[in-house]
Order: structure tokens, then C-alpha cells, then sequence
């Protein structure tokens, strides 16, 4: 069985990780940490401690209406993705945890167009 970090859960949801392929299970949000845990298999979970995360990045669509996915980047770990059924109660959670300037919007697919675009012809220089 695993060990929480977590002596309180402030909120517990349905979600999927995106890590290899994807697994769905729960996320649990807490006192001390960020965790998923995998349904299906006990010994695959993940779990973040909030002084390891850096960012949190959300992919927002229809002007905030639809958040399909998010992504937290840790200090040393690298990136994790997950999905949620209720992901904005979710990210309202982290965000008591998390420094509100690291809840960032990830850039949609015609920015990163943009932005090449924009490279390409020169103007783009930073």
C-alpha cells in the first residue's frame, strides 16, 4: 500500500495522467503535496511535494470555459500532465498552495505559429 504525503485532503478527483501512456485514477490534493494515484496499479502513482513545483501550466480554451488539460513542472523531476473531470476546482485548490504568478496559461497552437512566423521574418528577436 502507499504512504500519502498528505495528512489532510483538501479535495479528491477523477483524472488522468499523461505520463507514457495514459492512466486514469485520482488526484488528491492536500497539505503537503500533490498526488495521483493509478486505479488500476498501487505502485504507480506520483506524488509532488509543493515546494518542488515550479509552474503550473494550463491549457485553456473558449475564454476559460474549457480547461482540458494541465501540466506541472517540478524544480528537478520535469513536467507531468493530467486531465480532470473538475479542473478548474482543482487548479482553485492548487492555487492556494502555489504562488498565483506560477499558474500560467500555456500558449494555444496558433501562438506557437505565431511566434515561428514571426521568428522567421525577424521580428521575433529577442
Amino acid at each position: 500500500m502507499v504512504q500519502s504525503i498528505n495528512t489532510r485532503a483538501d479535495l479528491v478527483v477523477n483524472a488522468t495522467s499523461f505520463l507514457g501512456l495514459g492512466s486514469y485514477g485520482k488526484i488528491m490534493v492536500g497539505d503537503k503535496g500533490f498526488e495521483f494515484f493509478d486505479d488500476r496499479n498501487k505502485r504507480d502513482y506520483i506524488q509532488i511535494p509543493w515546494e518542488e513545483i515550479d509552474y503550473v501550466l494550463a491549457s485553456v480554451m473558449f475564454g476559460g470555459r474549457w480547461i482540458p488539460r494541465f501540466a506541472i513542472r517540478t524544480k528537478s523531476s520535469g513536467t507531468f500532465t493530467f486531465s480532470s473531470k473538475k479542473t478548474h476546482e482543482l487548479l482553485r485548490e492548487v492555487r492556494r498552495h502555489v504562488d498565483p504568478d506560477h499558474l500560467v496559461r500555456a500558449l494555444s497552437f496558433f501562438d506557437v505559429v505565431k511566434r515561428s512566423f514571426l521568428r522567421l521574418i525577424g521580428r521575433g528577436k529577442r
